[in-house]
Formats: structure tokens, sequence, C-alpha cells
């Protein structure tokens, strides 16, 4: 089956959703990964829907349908509010990617913390953390309990490793968040049922193994294999820049050609570039290039 490489809305967001799909459409891109933005209503939803066919895929990755009061998303808080807000959230979304036809949805591994939606991407405040072990615990906890329904509607979750930077962890002096390092997410891995699958971003990969010290290239190795789906973009090492790339990129060589879930982030720059590092991606799995 010929691959298909999606193109995500993340930098896109601050336009309405209908207009920003459009704007795709009208840019030859029709396989798109809707990723967080301005709330939207079921009307709104509904007008998605109506564009969504055979010719145009949609998927939809983490706060997707945006929610009307921003929050982070933490399967692995011991705030039960949190918890019990985020299982409603993935819930919802499990339901769309459903109706859209689509077989994934994707989110980002726990916090050792609650934080802010305004320091998602950003430096993080220090806030007391709680022990890994038990965020652990609990995040694995709720991963079985939304896998069961995930798996009644037919939809497979995938799991995103985190970033963290220099930055960050020494804000901390350790790490504050779950599935950073390579042996880390295997280990849990071991422990999740089959229906779960692991989204590997490369870019994360790549900064947090500037701030951990280990070995980019083992780590794509070990990891791809229980990978599921990628995030392609690159950066400095130092920050996740989500930044464009070329056919030269140092992870091209290591990308499975067989998975059904191949995803472009990639920001500050425009469409018609994104289209082509698409097609370039795309002849690359289906070996033309």
């Amino acid at each position: 089956m010929k691959k298909n490489v999606f193109v995500s809305t993340g930098f896109f967001k601050k336009d309405k959703q209908i207009n920003i799909l459009k704007n795709f459409i009208n840019n030859n891109i029709k396989s798109i990964e809707f990723s967080g933005g301005k709330y939207i209503n079921q009307k709104q939803i509904n007008e998605i829907k109506l564009l969504n066919n055979k010719k145009l895929k949609i998927r939809i990755h983490n706060y997707f349908p945006p929610p009307k009061s921003k929050f982070v998303i933490n399967l692995a808080s011991k705030n039960k509010t949190i918890v019990i807000k985020s299982i409603r959230q993935i819930k919802k979304s499990i339901l769309l990617a459903r109706e859209l036809n689509d077989k994934f949805f994707s989110f980002h591994a726990g916090f050792r913390f609650d934080p802010m939606p305004e320091h998602l991407g950003s430096k993080l405040k220090k806030i007391k953390l709680i022990d890994k072990n038990l965020a652990e615990n609990i995040f694995l906890k709720n991963l079985i309990l939304l896998n069961n329904f995930a798996k009644k509607n037919n939809i497979k979750l995938l799991i995103e490793n985190n970033v963290i930077n220099k930055k960050n962890f020494k804000i901390f002096g350790e790490n504050p968040l779950l599935l950073t390092k390579p042996d880390e997410i295997i280990n849990f891995f071991k422990k999740l049922p089959n229906n779960i699958g692991f989204l590997l971003d490369v870019g994360h990969l790549k900064v947090s193994s500037k701030t951990e010290k280990f070995d980019l290239k083992i780590a794509m190795l070990k990891l791809n294999n229980i990978v599921t789906g990628y995030h392609l973009s690159e950066n400095n090492g130092l920050e996740d820049q989500n930044k464009n790339f070329s056919n030269k990129v140092w992870f091209l060589q290591f990308l499975k050609k067989n998975l059904n879930y191949y995803t472009l982030e990639i920001y500050k720059t425009n469409l018609d570039k994104i289209y082509k590092t698409k097609v370039m991606i795309e002849n690359f799995l289906n070996k033309k290039i």
C-alpha cells in the first residue's frame, strides 16, 4: 500500500479550523493531522466531517477537538479532577477519530506534576514532583482504562515521547517528565496492552538525547523495535523547534517504511515548502528515492 504522509496543523492553529482545512486543501495537502487550536463547537466539527472523504484524510492528535477551557492533559496526575478531565477529553477525541474513519488517536506521555497550558513548549515553572514510579503506575492504570474504551471503538491509542531540554532539567534538578529516554520507554511499553502503540517524535528524541546524554542513533534503532508511527521535524538539539528539513536529515535513514502513521510537524514556514517535504518523504517511503 502506498504510504501517505500527514501534515500537522500545529503551526496554523490561530485561525479557524475550517479555514485551516480549506487552506491546506488549496495547497494540495489532503492528509491533515489536526492538533490543538481554537475551541470549536459541534457545528464546526460537522463542517470538517462533511469535507472528510476518500480524497481527504483527517487525523487528530492530542488537544483535538480543543476544549473550551484550556488545561493540560495528564494521565499521570495525582489530582483526580485533572485525571477525570483528561480521560473525558481523550474519550471525546477517540469518538471523533472513529467518526472521521481513522484508526488512531495519539497524545503525549504524562508528567510528574501538573503544568499550566502556557508553560507547555516553553520554560516550565518549578513545582514539587511526585515520585516517578508512582506517576508511571497512575499513567499505566489510566491508559489501560482508556484502552478498553478505544478498543470498543476500533481506535488504536498512540503515546508520544515527551521532550526534556537542558533548561527545564536544570529548573527541577531532575526529569519532571515521563517517557523521554529509550530504555524507559521500552520498559514502560512492555507493561501495556498490544492495542497501545508508540508514536516516536524524532525532534523530541534529539533534544532529549542532548539533555540526558544518550546516543541518538542507537536510541532510534532501539525504539524502532516498538514504534507504531512518527512525528517528523528537525531542530538544533537544544529546543524543539519544529524546523523543516531536507533529504539529508539525520533520521531519514532510520525510518521504518512499513508503518501507517507519518506526520510532518513543521512550523514557521509556508505550506508550499511543507508540501515539498511531504512529497520527498512519501517518495522515500515508496522507494522512489
